[in-house]
């Protein structure tokens, strides 16, 4: 009863795309495990080199070469659909969409910013497929007119991203809370746009619903609604395929709905973490000092930042929290256990089936 999912040749069996999730949290191991089960794997580009030595004294190279090693690692792993996640405000943006479509990699996802030029990477023989995250419809149309008028493309796909999503968020603090901006509310527009550009230019171009998207139930109203499929982050974190340290997924599991906070980010976003005493002590005023040998983000304002935000993800996705966090999306207090991806996926297509039955019942009543 689940439609597949389809953007361009490439088919995903299920609807489910999983969230690029850094910094280290989706990499090889939690896209591979979750384009196996027929959803769409998507690796984080945020800090992918965090690993190599010289990580600190070779910033670009590094990730560079990680990005590498783990797009391989991940056709290794999978026939399935791979994904990989940029943001535009990344400082080697350009660098790692181009090493992505090099490596063959089926997918790049990227939002953080409008991505206005992301056809200028493709080259006449790539078979990347190109998706925008967008926040609203007129962001959708802008792309769509640009990418027309200076690169003849159009976007594969696009993903409109809600503010109830975990990490950097394309919203202002009070949109966050204001019912207006509603992933629900947000998705009409979108989707107006789209069939715009997709009836006149005779391209289909499948909308794709995220942030705050949790349950089977989420998945069939967005489905519903018109979207062709979702984005998941949160809920693949507790999964053990995740590629962050068991310290980080357990976090998920203790949260309560209190901990769920919206800080400032020195990137100029708010952000949505997992309150620790580490963000008690940035709010309370205490700085982090550090030397930014990165600038990993052009938005980053680090020369009066009180900490450094790469620093901070790097050290939680390796279960420190004493010198980080954790980001997560609006719904982890909700998550009791860490299940396999297996698991995760056969509960989602459960409770849509669950919850199509619902309204059948009610009229045979």
């Amino acid at each position: 009863m689940l439609n597949p999912l389809i953007i361009g040749d490439k088919i995903a069996s299920l609807p489910i795309i999983q969230g690029g999730m850094g910094v280290g949290v989706s990499l090889a191991g939690l896209a591979s495990a979750v384009a196996n089960q027929g959803g769409i794997g998507v690796i984080a580009s945020a800090g992918i080199g965090m690993n190599e030595t010289d990580f600190f004294s070779n910033f670009l190279e590094a990730n560079d070469r990680a990005l590498r090693r783990e797009i391989r690692k991940a056709k290794t792993l999978t026939a399935g659909i791979i994904g990989l996640n940029i943001m535009v405000a990344f400082t080697n943006y350009g660098r790692l969409i181009t090493t992505a479509i090099e490596e063959e990699i089926d997918i790049v996802f990227s939002g953080a910013g409008l991505p206005l030029n992301m056809p200028q990477f493709l080259n006449p023989q790539s078979n990347t497929k190109l998706v925008p995250i967008v926040s609203s419809g007129r962001a959708a149309a802008l792309i769509c007119k640009r990418w027309l008028s200076k690169f003849d493309y159009l976007p594969d796909a696009i993903v409109v991203e809600g503010p109830r999503a975990g990490g950097h968020l394309g919203f202002s603090r009070e949109q966050l809370f204001d019912p207006a901006f509603a992933l629900e509310k947000l998705m009409p527009s979108v989707l107006e746009e789209v069939d715009h550009y997709s009836a006149r230019y005779g391209k289909k171009i499948p909308v794709v619903a995220a942030g705050g998207i949790y349950s089977g139930q989420d998945i069939k109203a967005f489905l519903d609604m018109g979207a062709s499929g979702v984005q998941m982050g949160t809920r693949f974190v507790a999964t053990h395929e995740c590629d962050a340290d068991p310290a980080f997924k357990q976090l998920y599991v203790d949260a309560t709905p209190e901990d769920i906070v919206i800080i400032n980010s020195p990137v100029g976003m708010p952000g949505r973490a997992i309150r620790n005493k580490y963000i008690d002590d940035v709010e309370s005023g205490e700085k982090h000092p550090y030397k930014c040998a990165y600038h990993c983000i052009l938005t980053c304002d680090y020369t009066n930042s009180p900490y450094c935000i790469a620093h901070a993800l790097m050290s939680a996705q390796k279960g420190r929290f004493k010198s980080g966090f954790a980001f997560a999306g609006s719904n982890a207090y909700r998550i009791r256990e860490i299940v396999s991806v297996s698991e995760l996926m056969s509960t989602l297509v459960a409770e849509y089936h669950e919850s199509m039955a619902v309204p059948a019942a009610r009229r045979m009543g």
